[in-house]
């Protein structure tokens, strides 16, 4: 496809610190879910309308990773974390913003990564709720009803991508964010959809150690080949 990349201006590392970073990238207003999926095995991601690559200097510690959905087998400690939340009522339909939402990402924020001021109502839809492609929300309530958490997903044929999850920390001892991808990986596999995409890992990046937890995983080597990590 006739494709215009722009590579955009150095910033801060959000994974490393003392580094800066850099990424190419294209908008798009609409793109078709098989290219979308070989973009994605070529180690690119989405944000809002923006598909975007990292291609820092020196540096190819971003690596992507994804889930083989009929090989994956769930830990002792995810199998926990899956009977713990099933009393939650889980929805799935087109992302939607709503204030109910918007309230749960702003104390998500707020209390995850100290970004209280930047939160703004803008810049949460179009970060999560402006998609060029066949997107996915899920919704996990408690019996109650009240919203707990609320995740971003990108469905093609190929796969199902996580783009984004939030959620209520006073409820921390449920693991909803590793029963969200639990839920995702379970939603594939009841799909046939053979990968499930969990984005960048990061080798030195706590925040990104989780990733490696749902085995078995593939990862996307800088020279373009997927290969299973074993262990």
């Amino acid at each position: 496809m006739p494709l215009h990349l722009t590579t955009l201006p150095d910033h801060p590392c959000v994974y490393l610190p003392n580094r800066s970073a850099m990424m190419r990238a294209f908008a798009i207003t609409e793109l078709d879910p098989t290219l979308h999926h070989e973009f994605m095995n070529a180690g690119f991601r989405r944000s809002g309308r923006i598909i975007y690559q990292p291609v820092c200097r020196g540096c190819r510690q971003c690596l992507p990773l994804r889930v083989p959905v009929d090989r994956f087998q769930a830990s002792k400690s995810q199998r926990r974390c899956w009977r713990k939340n099933q009393d939650l009522i889980v929805s799935e339909g087109p992302p939607q913003a709503t204030d109910e939402k918007f309230d749960l990402y702003q104390r998500y924020q707020s209390t995850w990564h100290d970004k209280a001021d930047e939160t703004d109502r803008q810049s949460f839809e179009s970060f999560l709720y402006e998609s060029p492609v066949n997107t996915r929300e899920f919704c996990y309530r408690d019996p109650s009803g009240q919203l707990l958490g609320a995740g971003i997903c990108d469905l093609c044929p190929e796969s199902l991508s996580s783009v984004y999850f939030y959620h209520d920390l006073q409820h921390a001892h449920r693991g909803l964010g590793v029963f969200s991808a639990l839920y995702e990986i379970e939603t594939a596999r009841q799909r046939a959809i053979p990968f499930y995409y969990l984005g960048f890992w990061v080798e030195g990046c706590l925040s990104m150690t989780y990733k490696a937890q749902y085995r078995p995983h593939e990862i996307l080597h800088p020279d373009g080949v997927w290969r299973e990590v074993v262990g």
